[in-house]
């Protein structure tokens, strides 16, 4: 059997795992939480997770048969690409940042796979990762439905303002005042992206008794034989109650929602964004909250999340003057990028990515890379 020694201290659990305490490494001041693995002599990767909470441990350690898993708290990045020597992978997440330079240190150290927990591959310099022949491969689907239900919670939440209503109820105040909402049914909801998560969304607004519209390159014909109306983009904008973003972020998406594309929409649009933070011009969107244009914005996503979204800033200064600026009006409702965060879409991505590892180990084609 193989025994892996991490600052000489052993510990053997059968065939699993522990997690040794956190300590700080002065060199690149971030925290590493480390797996000791003990596994049969036989070949496996030994694989250095970034941007880690302890639900990543708690279901990689579940799933994990044979590689041996490093965990670290800190983003991959410019002072920590250093703790992937001596490792074959890395395994990321949506708010690290892999450009070339980061690749280019991590072919330096021997890295020769970049699993991305996620579906999103913009973080990555694709370009980059192909010329140091790295392989990137990702999670496209875990559980479409968890994504495409939240941003529903989202619309319902905004709507009918049961988050409101909570804190009133809680603080003994049984007053109706000023939470009136609207009836979805019958209303008009625009679907930009009718992927996995798009066509999960468009399904459950048409069980709500809503006209679907959607624009994407390709139509659905699933969807259209459901009564999903595919149109030009202008018109799903110009003719929406409810706008909600489901496409991927690339050059043509950038900022897609941006003053030009606002003005198209109805006045008091509800705009829901699940997608990536990129996708709207934020500056932009705040200025139609100003004054009126969207009268409903919920984020799960954010432009500058990877300097806030999944820490405990709440004794802290938050220097982001924007997402200030949109926490501050009462018809906005921010989620810190918790669209996936089900036990089933967790499942899905350690069982995926652990069988992506698998296949690049045992030299067997590759059905989710990207290059």
């Amino acid at each position: 059997m193989g025994i892996y020694m991490i600052d000489m201290i052993l510990m053997i659990v059968g065939q699993g795992s522990i997690i040794l305490p956190k300590k700080e490494y002065n060199a690149t001041a971030v925290k590493i939480i480390s797996i000791i693995l003990v596994i049969p002599n036989h070949k496996s990767m030994k694989i250095a997770f970034f941007s880690t909470k302890s639900y990543d441990r708690e279901f990689f350690n579940h799933y994990v048969s044979t590689h041996e898993i490093i965990y670290f708290e800190a983003r991959l990045g410019s002072q920590t690409v250093n703790l992937t020597a001596g490792c074959d992978a890395v395994c990321v997440f949506v708010n690290d940042r892999l450009n070339a330079a980061i690749i280019g240190e991590l072919k330096k150290n021997g890295i020769k796979l970049i699993a991305l927990r996620c579906a999103g591959f913009n973080n990555v310099d694709l370009e980059a990762a192909k010329a140091n022949n790295i392989k990137v491969v990702r999670v496209p689907a875990y559980s479409p439905h968890a994504v495409a239900e939240h941003a529903v919670a989202l619309i319902l939440t905004l709507n009918r303002k049961t988050h409101k209503a909570y804190n009133r109820v809680r603080e003994g105040n049984f007053s109706l005042e000023r939470l009136t909402g609207f009836d979805l049914y019958g209303r008009t909801v625009g679907v930009i992206g009718t992927g996995k998560i798009g066509q999960a969304f468009c399904d459950i607004m048409l069980g709500f008794g809503c006209r679907v519209l959607a624009f994407d390159l390709l139509a659905n014909r699933e969807l259209t034989g459901k009564g999903v109306e595919y149109l030009p983009l202008i018109d799903v904008l110009q003719q929406s109650d409810i706008i909600s973003l489901h496409c991927p972020l690339n050059e043509q998406t950038k900022h897609i929602i941006n003053n030009q594309t606002l003005q198209m929409m109805k006045d008091g649009v509800m705009l829901i964004n699940t997608s990536r933070g990129a996708l709207i011009n934020t500056a932009d969107i705040i200025g139609s909250l100003k004054t009126g244009k969207v009268g409903y914005l919920g984020l799960d996503v954010y432009e500058q999340e990877e300097k806030i979204f999944f820490k405990d800033l709440s004794e802290n200064v938050i220097q982001d003057d924007m997402i200030m600026r949109l926490i501050s009006f009462p018809n906005v409702l921010i989620t810190s990028h918790q669209g996936f965060f089900t036990e089933e879409a967790l499942t899905q991505i350690a069982q995926t990515t652990l069988e992506n590892a698998d296949a690049f180990e045992a030299g067997l084609p590759l059905k989710n890379a990207v290059v």
